[in-house]
């Protein structure tokens, strides 16, 4: 997460999952017992083994590997701790070696003759020390079942959907005003492949609670796509503008917002008024609102695997963080064995 504040991974057409890996390496090697050699060992084998590319994400191959993807990259990472345990040597120059590291070969934008320029060399940057940040800057996926950088517009389309609802056909244009990330990551036009294609567009999840209040998981499946027709006549009323306080406060330490602005305007030339969301429900700075959303989205999976006494009893023992850390782990596992 730290190594993710100020190194884009996409920018280079890599998919985010390889710091999934990383960490994942790092925390089951420290788990197994490594000293500080076999720690370096498993990271410098993490990094140079092969990276995931985006491809699986972006339209027109969007596809189900993105929801296995950041499971694979941590099983990935197990595998990696163990061989270095069993003593395999590590790659000290994995990240800086001229022509074949990891800089310069996936991290750096590069010629023909892999000759780089000294503007074109990258390297990482850390802006502050490892930690709890992450941890305590967490996002929890609470609300809606949307990639994050569109959270706040189905919040603010969930918010204008009874002025709309009864004219949707009457619209002229949606104005959705974002940040700059989410127009190169998720805004998509014309036709969307399937339903991993569609949870990453924000069009897609801006019309569906605009139309119906809501989004649930199940609104992005065929079925429900081909049935109602008005999804894709709002997408193509669209228009995706750009707003530099929302992408550069997105980027900014003290408020790392996520924030989307939508606004509708009809044929008769009256328009809502814009409902603009800097910080999804999830956010840090909305702990107040999310934890309670957060602890009943909790209870209701529970509630589709377990009876009622022992779903109470396993999220009584989570609300009871003493007693919870002081569970062995073993019993802790065996409360989720069905």
């Amino acid at each position: 997460g730290v190594i993710a504040l100020e190194n884009s991974f996409n920018r280079v057409g890599l998919d985010h999952v390889l710091l999934v890996k990383v960490a994942s390496t790092a925390v089951t090697a420290k788990l197994m017992g490594a000293n500080r050699e076999q720690l370096l060992s498993a990271l410098s084998h993490a990094f140079v083994d092969g990276q995931a590319l985006r491809t699986y994400r972006h339209a027109p191959n969007a596809g189900s590997r993105k929801s296995w993807a950041a499971g694979d990259a941590s099983s990935r990472g197990v595998r990696l701790a163990d061989i270095a345990l069993r003593g395999e040597m590590g790659i000290p120059g994995v990240l800086s070696a001229p022509q074949w590291g990891f800089y310069d070969v996936l991290f750096s934008h590069t010629n023909k003759d892999l000759a780089l320029k000294p503007e074109d060399k990258r390297t990482f940057s850390l802006s502050q020390p490892y930690g709890t940040y992450v941890m305590e800057n967490v996002l929890f996926k609470i609300s809606f079942p949307a990639e994050f950088h569109a959270q706040t517009a189905c919040e603010a389309a969930v918010t204008l959907h009874p002025q709309v609802v009864d004219r949707l056909h009457d619209i002229e244009r949606i104005v959705i005003t974002t940040h700059e990330s989410a127009i190169r990551i998720i805004s998509k036009v014309g036709k969307l492949a399937n339903a991993a294609d569609r949870d990453h567009c924000l069009q897609y999840m801006t019309a569906v609670p605009l139309a119906f209040g809501n989004l649930v998981a199940e609104q992005y499946e065929d079925e429900f796509h081909a049935a109602h027709l008005i999804i894709d006549e709002l997408r193509e009323k669209m228009v995706i503008v750009e707003e530099p306080r929302y992408s550069r406060e997105y980027l900014e330490a003290d408020k790392r917002s996520i924030a989307n602005a939508v606004q509708v305007f009809f044929n008769d030339g009256t328009h809502t008024e814009q409902v603009a969301v800097e910080y999804p429900i999830g956010h840090r700075r909305r702990r107040v609102d999310g934890i309670p959303l957060l602890e009943d989205k909790f209870k209701a999976n529970l509630a589709t695997r377990f009876t009622a006494q022992r779903s109470a009893g396993i999220f009584a023992l989570c609300k009871d963080q003493a007693r919870l850390e002081a569970t062995p782990v073993n019993r802790f596992v065996d409360l989720w064995v069905i």
